[in-house]
């Protein structure tokens, strides 16, 4: 006898923004059954995460919820307002940060400013917080033992890791009780011991009778999963019991953008001769927690240095460092290009000379900033364009959407651009404006293998061209660029 059916996508046409998730689209998940899905495109997964809570546009087809049939009978019949999304958890990349007015009115500086700290609630509190619909098993307690939080329960949200942040967004999907637990790119940001540890999170949602579907890489597939699905740009879903699964079925590599556009570009950065990075035993604290130990690190013009460390080893904070948003740097021993923190420069002639990618950049810029202004924002070290440019400008914003393949999207608003899309903009973003010192932290986050790939040997492409230095930040050894051969480890 089959299993019965929790979830049933048939016949569907769905659209995303702006984008059509295949032109029959189905989907059955069945009790008992766990799935990965990958696929060619990160906004594409995300939109099947969404088609599975309802949020998305069926033109035809149908989603078909028969786990929650009991559930919303018996709420209609106590007279109470009710949905089948009562019962699911989606964990998607979006930040869960609010400060105490319940407002996410953050700017990316913020989490480095020790007075602004005070400002949000604490990562116990932010639990606590957590309504769920309906009774279930787990407390506050359960679940920051089981994604390693107990350390953290009385640290304010702003200061969270990118990778902390991440397990505090599943602990907080556990405590809403679900029955289907939908996740993206839960593995993003996670930290090596992390991502050995996530296992034992599946294995307790499962033996909790949860049953859960994730997006990932076809590489990083748990073992508690029983099935896998590719979901392959307008041709659906493919669909293998996990033991009738062959890896070959991954997307090949692709090799590199076509560089030609910008190599007379290339040929006219400036070399700065010296050292463009210069610690002497510096030391960063918030309140009784000592982050950056009397740290020591020189750079030398054109080096590429690799920086790693686990989640919340200071990473973030050193780099916050060198882009001039953390206002310790005052008080420390510290010079970029040759001067001193604190002699005088302004914060616009500190940025100047740097080029910086980080995925979180995406969410402080406006929503009416296009992918075109924001790459032309990189000129002027500004998240979103708010003066006028000059032709040469436009032209050179042109040159650089062509080589990365963008230019039909130069005036398509940001935040609708796909997650990949969006990555290149901020690489072209740091490019624009020839950095000396170009800073890359988990700049590939979140794509799926192909454009991991392809960002890796497009950006080890660029940097034989130039001789800008570089740090670059990651998690995975795969992702580092072969020139990137020095290496810096926070413990």
């Amino acid at each position: 006898m089959s299993n019965p059916i929790l979830i049933q996508l048939a016949d569907a046409q769905v659209h995303f923004r702006g984008a059509t998730l295949g032109e029959e689209l189905h989907f059955t998940w069945k009790q008992g059954e766990h799935w990965a899905v990958y696929g060619d495109s990160g906004k594409s997964l995300t939109g099947l995460l969404e088609t599975l809570l309802g949020k998305t546009l069926l033109s035809q087809g149908s989603l078909e919820t028969p786990f929650a049939r009991d559930y919303t009978e018996q709420q209609s019949q106590a007279g109470q307002v009710h949905s089948f999304r009562d019962l699911i958890a989606l964990v998607s990349q979006d930040y869960p940060i609010r400060n105490k007015a319940g407002l996410q009115n953050f700017y990316y500086q913020q989490r480095f400013n020790s007075a602004d700290v005070h400002d949000t609630i604490t990562v116990g509190s932010y639990l606590q917080s957590i309504p769920a619909t309906r009774k279930g098993p787990w407390t506050t307690e359960k679940v920051a033992q089981l994604l390693r939080l107990n350390h953290l329960l009385d640290a304010s949200l702003l200061m969270l890791s990118n990778g902390e942040t991440r397990r505090l967004s599943l602990a907080a999907g556990l405590l809403r009780q679900p029955l289907l637990y939908l996740m993206d790119q839960p593995l993003t940001g996670l930290d090596q011991e992390s991502r050995a540890a996530f296992g034992d999170f599946l294995a307790a949602c499962i033996q909790a009778n949860i049953h859960v579907l994730l997006t990932t890489t076809s590489s990083e597939i748990p073992a508690q999963i029983t099935h896998i699905a590719y979901l392959k740009d307008s041709e659906g879903l493919q669909t293998w019991d996990r033991t009738q699964y062959d890896p070959k079925t991954r997307p090949a590599p692709i090799h590199s953008w076509d560089l030609s556009p910008v190599l007379h570009i290339l040929s006219t950065y400036s070399v700065y001769s010296g050292p463009v990075v210069s610690l002497e035993e510096v030391s960063i604290r918030y309140g009784n927690t000592l982050i950056l130990d009397r740290l020591n690190w020189t750079i030398q013009s054109g080096e590429r240095w690799r920086l790693r460390g686990k989640n919340g080893s200071g990473k973030s904070t050193l780099i916050s460092l060198l882009i001039g948003e953390n206002p310790q740097a005052y008080s420390q021993n510290f010079s970029l290009f040759g001067k001193k923190r604190g002699s005088g420069e302004s914060i616009w002639e500190l940025k100047k000379p740097i080029g910086f990618v980080a995925p979180e950049l995406s969410r402080y810029f406006p929503r009416n900033q296009s992918l075109r202004k924001v790459i032309l924002s990189g000129l002027f070290d500004t998240l979103g364009l708010f003066k006028s440019v000059t032709p040469e400008q436009e032209a050179l914003a042109c040159t650089w959407m062509e080589a990365f393949q963008l230019q039909g999207l130069a005036e398509k608003y940001f935040y609708e651009l796909s997650l990949a899309q969006q990555r290149w903009a901020l690489l072209a973003r740091a490019l624009i404006k020839k950095p000396q010192l170009l800073i890359l932290d988990e700049a590939s986050q979140g794509l799926d293998e192909q454009q991991r790939d392809l960002f890796k040997n497009t950006l080890q492409d660029l940097l034989t061209h130039i001789p800008t230095a570089v740090i670059y930040v990651s998690h995975y050894e795969e992702d580092v660029p072969p020139c990137v051969n020095l290496e810096l480890a926070l413990s």
